[in-house]
C-alpha cells in the first residue's frame, strides 16, 4: 500500500524539493499540489527540471475540498512563517491526515505538534500526527551539540559560526538574494538574535535541564545557493578521540548523520539527507564542524524522513539520493 500525500504551497523552494523526493519514493503516492499563484499550471512550469518527470497540475481547489479527498493520509504545509498556523486555524484537518509543517509555527510544540528532529525525539515522532520541521541553521547547529548536552558536558558559553546559501531565504526574490548583491559577497544577518536559537536552546534543555548558558551565534549569507556550513566550539575537558568515541556512539543507529575523520565541506552532503561533523580540539576548545543541505536535510528530506517514521517505514525510503561531490 501507497501513502496519499499532498503539499500545500508547493510552488516554492521546500515544495520543489519534496516533488523532487517523493515522486520517486517508493511509498507514496501524490494526490494534490496546491498552489494559489500556480493553479492550473504544470508543475514543471515552476519546477523546470521535472519536464519530463511529473505531469502533476498544480490546484487551485478550495483547502477544504481537497482535505476531504477520500483516502489522504498526509499534507505538508511548505507556505512559510506565519501561514501554517493561519492553515490550521482555518481549516478543519482530521486527526487522521498527519500534518507535518516546514514552517517555524509550530517548533515550540503547541498544539501538538511535535518537534521533528529525529536524531534528538525519533520515538515520539512514530507516535505523532502533527510534526514541526525544524529549521535548517537548527538542524546543523543542533547535530553538532546533541551529544555533549545528552553527557551533560555543555557547562560554558557555546560560539557559532554559520553560512548559508540563499535558497535559505526563500524563493521570493529580495535584495539580499538576488545574484549581483550574493556573487562575490559575504554578510551577517541576525547576529546573536537568529530566530533558530529559540529551537536550539529547546532541544539542548531536553537534554540537559540544567543548560543554561549563552548561545552566541553569527549567522552569515554566502554567496553559493545551497547548502550550511556551521562552526560550533565550546570547552571540552577530554581529548579528541573522547570526543569522536562520543558522536560516534550517539549517532550509531542514526542513518543520516556520521562523524567524519577528514575535515568536511559543504559540495560532500549537497543534494542529500546527511549531516557530517568533523571534530578537533585546540587548547580545550572542542570545534565541531557541521554541514548539511538546507533544503533536504535543513528542510524537505528531514520532513519526508519524519513521514516515513510516522507511517513506519523504513527510515530512508526515498532519501538514498545522489551528492553532487563536485
Amino acid at each position: 500500500m501507497k501513502i496519499n500525500v499532498g503539499i500545500i504551497g508547493g510552488a516554492g523552494y521546500t515544495g520543489g524539493e519534496l516533488l523532487r523526493i517523493l515522486i520517486n519514493h517508493p511509498f507514496v503516492d501524490i494526490a494534490f499540489v496546491h498552489s494559489k499563484s500556480q493553479a492550473g499550471k504544470p508543475v514543471w512550469s515552476t519546477h523546470t527540471d521535472l519536464l519530463g518527470d511529473t505531469d502533476l497540475i498544480y490546484s487551485g481547489d478550495e483547502i477544504a475540498t481537497l482535505l476531504t479527498k477520500e483516502g489522504l493520509d498526509a499534507i505538508f504545509l511548505c507556505s512559510g512563517h506565519g501561514a501554517s498556523a493561519a492553515f490550521m486555524a482555518e481549516n478543519d484537518v482530521s486527526d487522521d491526515i498527519t500534518v507535518i509543517d516546514l514552517s517555524t509555527d509550530f517548533r515550540d510544540e503547541h498544539d501538538d505538534f511535535i518537534y521533528g528532529l529525529p536524531e534528538l525525539q525519533r520515538d515520539r515522532i512514530r507516535e505523532a500526527t502533527r510534526v514541526a520541521n525544524p529549521g535548517c541553521f537548527a538542524t546543523s547547529i543542533q547535530l553538532a551539540l546533541l551529544p555533549l548536552a545528552k553527557a551533560g558536558l555543555l557547562n560554558e558559553a557555546i560560539q557559532i559560526s554559520a553560512v548559508t546559501g540563499s535558497t535559505g531565504a526563500g524563493q521570493a526574490l529580495v535584495p539580499t538574494t538576488g545574484f549581483t548583491w550574493r556573487n562575490n559577497n559575504i554578510s551577517i544577518y541576525k547576529a546573536f538574535t537568529h530566530q533558530h536559537l529559540a529551537e536550539i536552546r529547546q532541544s539542548l534543555t531536553a537534554l540537559d535541564p540544567d543548560f543554561n548558558h549563552a548561545i552566541n551565534f553569527i549567522p552569515y549569507r554566502g554567496d553559493f545557493t545551497r547548502g550550511i556550513m556551521a562552526n560550533v566550539y565550546t570547552p571540552f575537558l577530554g581529548t579528541r578521540e573522547e570526543a569522536k568515541e562520543l558522536y560516534k556512539n550517539f549517532y550509531a543507529d542514526h542513518l543520516f548523520t556520521h562523524v567524519s575523520e577528514s575535515p568536511v565541506d559543504v559540495k560532500q552532503v549537497v543534494n542529500t539527507n546527511k549531516c557530517f561533523l568533523h571534530l578537533e580540539l585546540h587548547e580545550g576548545q572542542l570545534l565541531i564542524t557541521s554541514v548539511i543541505d538546507n533544503l533536504t536535510k535543513g528542510a524537505s528530506g528531514q520532513a519526508v524522513q519524519n513521514m516515513n517514521l510516522v507511517f513506519g517505514l523504513p527510515e530512508d525510503a526515498g532519501l538514498r539520493l545522489k551528492p553532487v561531490a563536485f
